[in-house]
């Protein structure tokens, strides 16, 4: 004959037949949630694709080489690889704040005519520096060093211009690559630009054309070059004077040739007036482009006149 267990007992029986469903049902639970987390892990681990506002600065030329101001926006066109794209912001004669790069070659092939250079210079940055722009002072022959970081002082600016000296050798490819690094220090929402003064002849540079091709493009500055030529034509480096016409192109700037340096002030004044006188065009692209690319652009104006602008741009790569 059993005995009768204590009362005591069955209530112990019933905390551990609740605890014991409570478990089950825990249990449960967390398997059920188990593949929604490992969904939610996985969406986490998608790639994201960004896009982002293109900008693309513009100058329109006209037969006499002379800017153009009064455009409206209905007579641009913009296309990304062949396809139409609509211009989402327009922005005539911008007046958005300006970082210049001025790099100067004082290598011995272009020192003959460096007083007047270097004035000439000096001359440029007081006029082209306007409240709210910095400009930076960079010499270059088999090196490149920075006279000047990015200030609005111009005494400062053109004393450091003053201060240009000769050395040997001309490194182009190594002076437009650190020119155009340093803009990455520089706020996204100013314009850019640097002005080259050299002979083209480079022999000294450790980067090559693409090496300096690319970093100009993905800077965003628009690269205005200007070569002072040889007095005799056998002294001309025209494979120096061909590299620097892609760069310039590609950038959207401007190649100038003058032939003895007293046409500088000229050249330095046309720069200044065409860096006053743009068209600002923005634009989401669509189709979206694939991350980390290399994306072409074409500008067209219905006036049939010259547009200079950034016919380059690399997308991106994925965010995580």
């Amino acid at each position: 004959m059993k005995r009768p267990l204590p009362a005591g007992f069955h209530l112990l029986y019933t905390i551990i037949g609740l605890l014991t469903c409570a478990g089950v049902a825990l249990n449960l639970r967390a398997q059920q949630s188990q593949p929604a987390q490992q969904s939610q892990t996985k969406q986490q681990g998608v790639i994201r694709v960004q896009t982002n506002l293109v900008s693309i600065l513009a100058s329109v030329i006209d037969a006499n080489g002379q800017p153009i101001s009064d455009l409206k926006q209905d007579v641009f066109q913009l296309f990304e690889e062949g396809v139409a794209q609509k211009i989402e912001r327009f922005e005539a004669q911008t007046n958005r704040p300006l970082d210049l790069a001025l790099m100067v070659d004082s290598s011995m092939s272009t020192f003959k005519d460096m007083k007047f250079e270097t004035e000439s210079a000096a001359h440029f940055i007081g006029q082209v520096v306007r409240p709210g722009d910095t400009l930076s002072v960079f010499e270059f022959d088999e090196k490149v060093t920075q006279l000047a970081d990015f200030s609005a002082d111009v005494p400062k600016l053109q004393s450091a211009a003053r201060r240009i000296t000769s050395g040997a050798g001309t490194s182009i490819y190594d002076a437009i690559v650190l020119g155009s690094n340093t803009f990455r220090r520089r706020p996204l929402d100013r314009r850019r630009a640097i002005v080259l003064v050299t002979d083209a002849g480079e022999t000294t540079s450790f980067s090559k054309f693409e090496d300096a091709r690319r970093a100009a493009i993905a800077s965003g500055a628009l690269l205005y070059s200007i070569v002072i030529r040889a007095a005799n034509e056998s002294g001309r480096n025209t494979a120096g004077e061909h590299a620097l016409i892609t760069i310039t192109d590609s950038t959207g700037g401007a190649m100038f040739m003058v032939d003895e340096t007293h046409s500088l002030d000229a050249v330095f004044d046309r720069i200044d007036r065409e860096l006053r006188t743009q068209y600002l065009l923005g634009y989401y692209p669509s189709p979206v482009p694939p991350p980390g690319s290399r994306r072409h652009v074409t500008v067209k104006v219905s006036t049939g006149d010259i547009v200079r602008y950034r016919k380059e741009y690399f997308t991106a790569y994925a965010l995580r």
